[in-house]
């Protein structure tokens, strides 16, 4: 296991093969874990970098002072330049999207690619995000994720088909039941309310190298559904690819599909 230490805290990653450098960043609630498919595959022929958001996986808390996505992309930055990683090519899922289109409109000659996965960067629609806010309450006045809420929200990270006692269901259903009161306040909601609060950054979308970024959505992802992917891919000029079968966590649900994708996407950059 590898750590930097950034804003007081320590970042967990890891960082497996060699070659061209590709950043993986994962879902709110998930840890770099979940691209063990696209890391086993990357790796053979690509440097991967997989980090855990703070508060998830090996990471250390929230720092103090991190209020922002921006926070998040800037401390990215800093473990790339730890790294001596000069350019590399992000690929970010669901919150990880939307903290890396902030990392390529700030440090454009970082990127040598960009695919964005199940993610998008306007403002939340204002009901969900009153939704997810009221949620957050709850798991922070009683310091716990109750079986009540499990039941609502690990199924939003799904296809509606999928087999509910399979592993990949009840292990990230058991990650979530396990978290401490402290765990759930002190980084997990918090978390959650940055990446839910965010500000809207569709008008910028244009300034993104079109011919070096791609868009990816699960068929049956529910947070974020297609309609928005196509929206981004249409303000960014880019390609969009539906992933068959596959909710919001695309790439463990249909692991193959995505991980042949991301790699004809890196084999055509130059």
């Amino acid at each position: 296991m590898a750590f930097f230490e950034v804003d007081g805290q320590a970042l967990h990653y890891i960082d497996q093969g060699s070659g061209p450098a590709v950043l993986l960043a994962g879902s709110y609630l998930w840890d770099q874990a979940m691209w063990a498919p696209q890391i086993a595959a990357l790796s053979a022929h690509y440097r991967v970098i997989a980090l855990d958001l703070w508060g998830h996986g090996e990471s250390g808390r929230l720092p103090e002072g991190t209020a922002s996505l921006d926070d998040i992309a800037r401390q990215a930055l800093a473990l790339l330049d730890h790294l001596d990683i000069d350019r590399v090519t992000l690929v970010g899922l669901s919150v990880g999207g939307m903290w890396g289109v902030r990392l390529a409109l700030s440090a454009p000659q970082r990127l040598n690619g960009l695919v964005l996965m199940d993610t998008y960067v306007g403002v939340e629609p204002e009901p969900t995000r009153q939704y997810y806010f009221s949620l957050f309450k709850q798991i922070e006045e009683s310091g716990a994720i109750s079986e009540q809420l499990l039941d609502i929200v690990v199924p939003i990270f799904f296809r509606p088909g999928i087999d509910r006692a399979s592993a990949l269901y009840q292990d990230f259903r058991a990650k979530l039941a396990g978290y401490s009161a402290e765990h759930l306040r002190e980084s997990i909601v918090p978390m959650g309310r940055i990446t839910f609060g965010r500000d809207d950054l569709l008008p910028r979308l244009g300034e993104l190298n079109a011919a070096t970024t791609l868009v990816v959505c699960g068929d049956q992802d529910k947070p974020r559904p297609p309609s928005e992917a196509r929206e981004m891919a249409e303000l960014i000029g880019c390609p969009n690819v539906l992933v068959p079968e596959a909710g919001h966590i695309s790439n463990l649900e249909n692991p193959s599909f995505v991980t042949d994708t991301l790699l004809k996407f890196l084999a055509g950059l130059k």
